[in-house]
């Protein structure tokens, strides 16, 4: 099963009515045919699933997506769980040009990302 990068950008918000392509994710991830997250190949492949965070005016920070047995998640750091960013049910959703993923940032504040592209590896 193949990899594929996915670029995630900030959906239209109150904040953001035209939504930003300054915020965002580029993750790597194994989707079968349907665009679903294959837990079996991302447990051979975890060390090619990263994640990149974008934010206009900050560093970008570089980490994994992670499964933790009740979720998927963006770990930036290993050794503490403090930083890691869950994604409302991964699990379930499609990964497709077009979709939307929740997020639950650092600040606490789940925000939804529109999937802008989903390219193979």
């Amino acid at each position: 099963m193949p990899l594929f990068r996915v670029r995630l950008e900030l959906a239209r918000s109150k904040e953001h009515p035209n939504g930003s392509s300054n915020h965002g994710y580029e993750f790597v991830a194994p989707l079968d045919a349907e665009g679903h997250l294959s837990t079996d190949e991302w447990k051979q492949n975890k060390a090619k699933c990263t994640v990149r965070r974008f934010t206009a005016g900050a560093d970008d920070e570089n980490g994994l997506l992670i499964d933790v047995g009740r979720g998927w998640h963006f770990d930036y750091d290993a050794h503490d769980s403090d930083d890691d960013e869950p994604l409302f049910k991964l699990d379930r959703h499609i990964i497709k040009q077009g979709e939307y993923l929740s997020i639950t940032e650092h600040d606490g504040v789940m925000r939804t990302f529109k999937i802008v592209s989903v390219r193979s590896v």
